[in-house]
This record gives C-alpha cells, sequence and structure tokens, in this order.
C-alpha cells in the first residue's frame, strides 16, 4: 500500500501538534510529575499508538497494520532500555526533579530527528544494494551479544568526551539556574550543566538509533510504518520515565529479553538477505532457498519474550533485592545532595521512599542482602541521610 503525500503530511503535523502540546501544557512550568499524572498520560500516549494500530488494520492494509504492531512493540522496549541511560545520566549531572522532563522532552525530540535521518537514509541504502540487510543483521547480532556482556560499573559516568570538550573550550557553571541553557556569573555568560545535559542525551539517542533503525526494518521496509512506529514510541516516552522511576531496576532480565529480540531480528535480516541474495560470492549470486520468518511468528516472538522477561524479573526473589539496594542508594544519594532540589515536599517524598527501601533491606533474607557488593556503602548512605533529615526537622 502506498502512502500519500497528504497522509504523510496529516500524520507529521499529529505528532509535531503532540510535542508542541507537551512543550507548553507540561515542561513549559517547571514542576514534579506526580504518579497519577505520569500515568494518564501514559496510558494515553500507548492509546493513541494503539488506536493508529487499529485504524492501519481496519482502513488501511491489514500487512501495515501488523507491522506496525510489531515494530511498535520493539521500539517501545527499546525505548525502555533508553530510560535506563538516562537515569543514569541525569543522576551522574545531579538535575533537580522538578527540571528533568525538559531534558526528556530534549532528548525526545532530538531522537525523533536524528531516527527519522536514519530512517531515511536506511530505506535509501536497501533501495540500493539489497545485501545492506547483511549489515543490518550484523549489527544485530553484534548488539546483542554486547547486551549479554557484564556491563562495566564505570558506565555510571556520563561525562564522556564530548562533555569534557565543553567544558575545556567553554565556560561552564557548577550549578543549575533553574532549566535555563546560560547563566550570567559576574556579569559573564556561561553554559549551565543543563546543556551539557542535554549534549550527552543527545549523543546517546545517536548511538540508540544505530541499533533501533536496523531492528525495525528488520520487521518492515514499509518507510512510512518504520517512522511511524518509531514515533509513537517515544511519543510518552517522558511520562513512562517517571511512572518507571523506582521500578526500572526491578527488570533485570530486560536485557536477555532485548539481546533475544535482537538476535531474533538479526536472523531474520540474515535469512531476507539470502533469499534476496545477489552477491556473486554466495551461491553464484543466486537466490538462496531458506526459511523467511512471517510478520505474525515475529509479532509472537517479540510479546512472547517481554512477558517472559518481565514476569521472570518481577517474580525473582534476587531480583527484588537487586531493586531495593540500588533504589535506596539513588533515593540515598538523591537527598544528600544539597542541590538535588528546592522543593521540600520532593525531599520529604524521597526520603519517606528511602525509608520504606530501609524496612526492605532489614527483613531481607541475609543470603540476598549479602549478595549486593555495595550493601555496606548503602547502608552507610542511609544512615547519614537520617543525620541530615534530623537537622531539616522543625524545632
Amino acid at each position: 500500500m502506498t502512502v500519500s503525500p497528504l497522509i504523510w503530511g496529516i500524520t507529521i503535523l499529529v505528532i509535531l501538534g503532540l510535542l508542541a502540546f507537551d512543550y507548553f501544557f507540561h515542561i513549559r512550568k517547571a514542576h514534579i510529575p506526580t504518579l497519577k499524572e505520569a500515568a494518564v498520560w501514559s496510558a494515553i500516549y500507548v492509546g493513541l499508538a494503539v488506536v493508529f494500530g487499529i485504524v492501519l488494520l481496519v482502513f488501511g492494509d491489514p500487512v501495515m497494520g501488523k507491522e506496525y504492531f510489531a515494530g511498535y512493540v520493539t521500539e517501545k522496549a527499546l525505548s525502555v532500555d533508553n530510560l535506563f541511560v538516562f537515569l543514569v545520566i541525569m543522576a551522574s549531572f545531579k538535575v533537580p526533579r522538578e527540571d528533568q522532563q525538559k531534558v526528556l522532552l530534549f532528548g525526545i525530540v532530538f531522537a525523533l530527528i536524528a531516527r527519522t535521518g536514519f530512517i531515511f537514509a536506511g530505506a535509501a541504502l536497501i533501495n540500493a544494494w539489497s545485501w545492506m540487510f547483511y549489515i543490518f543483521g550484523i549489527i544485530l547480532l553484534i548488539t546483542a551479544g554486547n547486551l549479554l556482556k557484564s556491563e562495566d560499573s564505570g558506565g555510571d559516568d556520563a561525562d564522556n568526551f564530548i562533555i569534557k570538550l565543553a567544558k575545556r573550550f567553554f565556560n561552564t557553571s557548577e550549578h543549575y539556574d533553574g532549566d535555563k541553557l546560560v547563566t550570567k556569573i559576574d556579569g559573564k555568560k556561561v553554559l549551565t550543566p543543563m546543556l551539557l545535559v542535554m549534549v550527552a542525551i543527545g549523543g546517546t539517542d545517536l548511538l540508540f538509533a544505530l541499533d533501533s533503525i536496523p531492528a525495525i526494518f528488520g520487521l518492515t521496509q514499509n518507510v512510512y510504518i518504520v517512522f511511524t512506529a518509531t514515533a509513537f514510541s517515544l511519543m510518552g516516552l517522558r511520562q513512562l520515565y517517571f511512572l518507571l522511576d523506582g521500578l526500572l531496576d526491578r527488570l533485570i532480565y530486560l536485557s536477555y529479553g532485548l539481546a533475544t529480540i535482537l538476535a531474533f531480528i538479526g536472523v531474520k535480516l540474515v535469512l531476507h538477505a539470502l533469499h534476496e541474495n545477489n552477491l556473486p560470492f554466495i551461491n553464484g549470486g543466486e537466490h538462496v532457498p531458506v526459511f523467511e520468518i512471517s510478520t505474525e511468528l515475529s509479532l509472537t516472538v517479540i510479546i512472547g519474550v517481554l512477558v517472559v522477561t518481565v514476569v521472570a524479573s518481577l517474580v525473582s526473589k534476587s531480583g527484588k533485592a537487586q531493586t531495593v539496594f540500588n533504589n535506596a542508594r539513588r533515593h540515598a544519594t538523591s537527598y544528600l545532595e544539597l542541590e538535588y532540589t528546592a522543593d521540600a515536599a520532593e525531599r520529604e517524598r524521597v526520603y519517606n521512599l528511602l525509608m520504606d527501601e530501609e524496612k526492605a533491606i532489614k527483613i531481607m533474607e541475609t543470603k540476598y542482602r549479602n549478595k549486593h557488593p555495595e550493601s555496606e556503602e548503602i547502608l552507610e548512605q542511609i544512615a547519614e541521610t537520617h543525620r541530615q533529615h534530623a537537622g531539616h526537622l522543625p524545632g
């Protein structure tokens, strides 16, 4: 099914309208979203994505509808993985809670622009050289392997090469000035850490695009479906961040699930490349008669893997213990950072969450408690938080 320029235009206007609505009605005034606000708007954006897919199924081409849902689910799962990195970056830069929404919206807009560029570039490459499916497949298989490797603890440092260059060649302040990108110190204009955070988020988005775009091209080569599935998966990511904050660490097997999905799509791409083969050194340049994975099978495998991954993560006792310790560390660190927030209610909220986590640690089985490599350090942070909180109490 060919998509007319009119449909393309309407789709782009709708997406731009949603981004504008997000900025003017949610981001312009810095605030900390409530759990209810995050849940409602996350549901609305997911609902819009589902309605769009149903419209494709009913009024468009059923094949496009199936491809859209397979692409959307895959991209949404990959965007949840993005949230882990965003969480690390904002914790590293100590972004005030009330200003995190602006950073996230920038990340979403930059990701949409970057991925749109990659989408059209990828489509052009595939149209010109069908052997690009081999390349995309290999990229996904390598990415899947990297996801299975143990992560380096040094990865929590957002002070990467680009940031170091920015600090070296530009005047940067050590303190935030609300959500401003530039501020004045002693009459001189300087960059705030907010701009550096956005640079770090933007660089991360580019790296994620290199993985996510080959993944969705493995499910469909329809540029309109690739674009809409990618765009709708990014919509609502800001709200999802605040909804899942504190629960992200619970998904301890997510990397294994994503690795399985990417490896599966990588194999599908290689099989498709063999089916369309025209490289002279493979089967004499002739097509290779291999089994091709259908969209229905792809959708079933993707959803099945995600369900198993999430359920296994949620029921794992080791995962629950790790989540408690990781959340306790994050909340203790946030509380102890005096610049974390100027909002007294937010400080109290974080402290109360930390107290709940401390109770969970106390009743935790010893084998799970001792399993966390930083348990003693985290308990010391909790004790220091108690001391500082006592100093904030009235009287």
